[in-house]
């Protein structure tokens, strides 16, 4: 059953954005000074990532800065699987996050919360089954 996203309007000229990537997961977030809710492609944080530790990746810049109930966030998000997709939330989160508020800069810098993970899927090489896997060997 479908949990309806927390209706958020406003007329978007005190919105800070943020870009995060991760993988190959891409989310464009927009922060709003207000009440502190949470849509994540029209859904809600709960019904959009059902696993504690996603929901929990996705609200750190949040409790880190204490803006866990004064601003609105909202996200579209594309690409990758849940943890890629809870980790560049997390990301764009933090950088409007350092746009709209310059101080929380450095308390975010500190908790790891605006560095780029850069780690990718490494390509498959000719010849091997995957990026490094071999094929079997077959003594007869």
């Amino acid at each position: 059953m479908a949990v309806a996203a927390p209706e958020i309007t406003g007329n978007g000229r005190e919105d800070k954005l943020g870009t995060g990537r991760r993988k190959s997961s891409v989310a464009r977030v927009r922060l709003r000074p207000s009440s502190g809710k949470v849509a994540i492609n029209k859904r809600s944080l709960e019904d959009y990532f059902p696993i504690e530790q996603d929901r929990k990746q996705v609200l750190s810049p949040l409790v880190h800065a204490e803006k866990l109930d004064s601003v609105d966030v909202i996200i579209r998000v594309t690409g990758g699987g849940s943890t890629g997709q809870a980790g560049a939330c997390s990301l764009g989160i933090a950088r409007a996050l350092k746009v709209m508020d310059a101080e929380t800069e450095e308390v975010l810098r500190s908790k790891g919360l605006l560095t780029r993970d850069g780690r990718m899927k490494e390509r498959k090489k000719p010849g091997l089954r995957g990026a490094r896997r071999g094929t079997q060997f077959s003594k007869r």
